[in-house]
């Protein structure tokens, strides 16, 4: 168990202490793939003659001979236009709508204007609609038309409306006349995008010849500038459907592994050196690239785990994290490291071995799931720089894929031991990512007949059976390195042989006895809500170890016909040594490094309950005595397992001393005792729902009832069995 000796060095050296386990982290990483991103030097020039004959390392497409092949292909594709002639008879309706729509408005302003001038009294002046007053009456109209045609008379500037309304109706006709001649005559041609400028400029060569004076010709010219519009459209879907179709034709340039590049003897023209370089044979043995992109992936991996840090309420929780991260990320990527020297063209498949689910699983486990996805995530941009080798080539894509796969698979597992969910794990971490890697078969074109292909099947059920063993060997053991709580130390802590429970035993016989009795209810109980069985147990056991201090102050040790000894004391000082058992058990758990879970039940198996008899016995001597004073430290329980052992410790102790318990009698006795602690808000902490409360009280009661219930008699048993020995008697006859 590691905790302590973390709190020493966080101790010594204080905020420093995760700032320097990251840097330490990252440049443990850093060394560790930094044999894989460092790129050999070559020596291969343009127009150099080669020495001996240059294959190609690996399998590759040639990208950049096939994007140009696609680029000319789209390109060849002829664009498809839509011609819409029903434009020119909808852009002539609104036109003619428009001016048909001032008139009208004009119409009525101007009937208004002469019904209050002949209804106005001698000598009032009435004004005449201003132009404004049309505009507004005008565009008030709109609100009657559709809503398509309104887009387009907003379109229209406010100088055409102001100018318009001030026309006589004569006028606006020849307006209307004029314009929709110019525009219906452009709108019979097909109108393309680049076009409509000069169909329209041409319309307003025009307008000069139609006799209108300068005011009419302006607003012409604002008719034709909207209502000449694009009839001939690109049809963008079709033309790039088509540029797709024609650029998927093309078939992938590729250069294979093996192939020859450069004969021995001839000279490396431009189309070989790029080959070169596209394969990493030439100027790549001089680049730095990869080396940078692998130190910020590192440091982004720092960034991440500080800021996600910062998520945790307690310093130490934050700081174990992150060691536990660090020292599981660098044992990924040193077994990707083991694997990537190992593995060559021939053996390709080797990297599937990794078991990439592990990892992952196990920072959900005993992290959570934000811990294990970003685990999944880093342990793949990981794997890039391990088998940077590797890049370009269809295997590689299979090698990713894979390890993320699996990885955000593995989160999906239960946060509890791998082999309590053995059937889920196995589909998790074995069934789908097994699943996948078929997939990305067949996505490749990959045959099945050939040998290969069988070869990645094989390599990626072992990597994904492989996680899965991991994950359920060594759960108990990482355990005993980041929790206190692991199911081999609490397995130690339950053997009889503790020195505290055989220290428990002689001392306080009855106080054992009860503590083997709560652990049996609590432990049975919490199983029924799926809580931590064993962990409640172990911590009921030593729940009541501070009664060794004083054992014959508490009843269940008395030996029998022994006199009760808190008859001699006052009720304050009773109280005393019963609060004491909980302080005092606290402090001997703490001396024995006890998980932090079992002290945390020693100090909340009580809650902050009242002490009733003593507090009745102490209010008859001083009625100024209030109830805080004998209500248990605490504090409440905070836990569903502590609120568990809160009410199975008090129902055992009560139900023992029960005058001949029936099951009635038992059953609404946990009842009344469950809805007494409830209205006390002793269980307000603990997480316990309704529904988890009446689980665990018909639990105790069933384990009560078996256990301390009265036996029926049965009066005619003598006499049935001497009946039935009649009847054998006469048989054998």
């Amino acid at each position: 168990m590691l905790n302590q000796p973390i709190n020493q060095l966080r101790q010594k050296l204080g905020s420093k202490f995760i700032p320097l386990i990251l840097v330490l982290f990252a440049l443990i990483l850093s060394g560790l793939m930094f044999t894989s991103v460092r790129q050999k030097s070559v020596n291969f020039k343009e127009g150099q003659v080669a020495s001996e004959s240059i294959r190609a390392n690996k399998t590759i497409e040639n990208k950049t001979e096939t994007e140009q092949k696609r680029k000319l292909a789209s390109e060849a594709v002829t664009p498809e236009y839509t011609y819409q002639p029903e434009l020119a008879e909808t852009q002539h309706d609104r036109v003619s709508q428009l001016i048909d729509l001032i008139q009208k408005t004009n119409s009525e302003l101007d009937k208004n204007y002469q019904s209050k001038v002949s209804q106005a009294k001698d000598g009032e002046a009435v004004p005449q609609p201003t132009a404004d007053e049309r505009v507004a009456a005008v565009k008030k109209n709109f609100e009657t038309i559709n809503q398509d045609d309104v887009s387009f008379y907003q379109q229209l500037p406010d100088g055409f409306y102001q100018l318009a309304v001030q026309m006589s109706s004569q006028q606006l006709d020849q307006i209307e006349s004029s314009s929709l001649k110019l525009i219906d005559e452009q709108m019979e041609k097909r109108i393309r995008e680049s076009d409509v400028a000069s169909y329209k400029q041409q319309a307003n060569d025009k307008i000069e010849e139609q006799g209108l004076n300068e005011e009419q010709n302006q607003l012409v010219r604002y008719l034709i500038e909207d209502g000449i519009v694009v009839n001939d459209l690109l049809n963008e879907k079709r033309t790039a459907d088509l540029k797709e179709q024609a650029s998927n034709s093309v078939q992938p340039v590729m250069i294979y592994q093996g192939e020859v590049i450069v004969r021995e003897g001839s000279q490396i023209d431009a189309n070989a050196f790029n080959k070169l370089q596209l394969l990493g044979l030439t100027s790549s043995g001089g680049s730095v690239f990869p080396l940078v992109a692998m130190i910020l992936a590192t440091l982004l991996q720092g960034v991440v785990l500080w800021f996600y840090s910062r998520q945790f309420d307690v310093e130490f929780q934050r700081i174990r994290f992150i060691l536990f991260y660090s020292a599981s990320m660098i044992f990924s990527v040193v077994l990707m490291k083991f694997l990537q020297v190992f593995q060559s063209t021939t053996t390709s498949n080797l990297a599937l071995f990794f078991p990439a689910a592990f990892i992952p699983l196990i920072l959900t486990v005993f992290v959570n799931r934000r811990a294990g996805s970003i685990a999944a995530v880093f342990q793949t941009v990981f794997a890039l720089f391990v088998y940077y080798a590797a890049i370009g080539t269809n295997m590689l894509t299979i090698i990713l894929m894979t390890y993320m796969f699996s990885g955000v698979l593995a989160v999906m597992v239960k946060q509890k031991r791998v082999t309590d969910q053995a059937r889920q794990a196995l589909l998790w971490l074995v069934v789908f990512p097994f699943m996948w890697n078929i997939v990305l078969n067949v996505y490749q074109g990959l045959a099945f007949t050939n040998s290969q292909t069988w070869g990645t099947f094989i390599c990626a059920a072992a990597g994904a059976l492989l996680s899965f063993l991991l994950g359920t060997g060594l759960q108990p053991y990482i355990e005993l390195l980041v929790t206190d709580n692991g199911v081999i130390t609490l397995n130690e802590l339950s053997n009889p042989n503790h020195p505290l429970l055989k220290q428990l035993l002689e001392e306080a016989p009855g106080t054992y006895h009860h503590s083997m009795m709560v652990a049996n209810l609590s432990a049975n109980a919490v199983a029924e809500i799926g809580g931590r069985s064993l962990l409640t147990r172990v911590a009921c056991y030593y729940h009541d170890i501070g009664k060794i201090r004083h054992a014959n102050f508490f009843v269940e040790n008395l030996p029998p016909g022994a006199e009760n000894p808190h008859n001699f004391l006052l009720p304050e000082d009773s109280k005393q040594i019963i609060f004491g058992h909980v302080i005092e058990g606290a402090k001997i758990l703490e001396e024995y490094k006890m998980p932090k879970m079992v002290i945390d039940i020693c100090y909340q198996h009580h809650g902050t309950t009242l002490m009733k008899f003593f507090y009745m016995k102490a209010k008859e001597r001083n009625p100024e005595i209030t109830e805080a004073e004998f209500r248990y430290p605490g504090p409440k329980p905070q836990t569903r397992e502590a609120g568990v052992v809160n009410i199975a410790d008090s129902c055992e102790a009560a139900v023992r001393a029960m005058d001949h318990p029936s099951i009635e009698k038992i059953t609404n006795f946990v009842h009344d005792l469950i809805e007494e602690r409830i209205s006390d808000g002793q269980l307000d902490d603990s997480g316990l729902t309704l529904k988890e409360i009446r689980i665990v009280e018909k639990s105790l009661v069933s384990s009560l009832s078996s256990t301390f219930h009265s036996r029926i008699k049965y009066p005619k048993m003598q006499s049935e069995a001497e009946k039935m020995k009649e009847e054998q008697e006469r048989g054998e006859r």
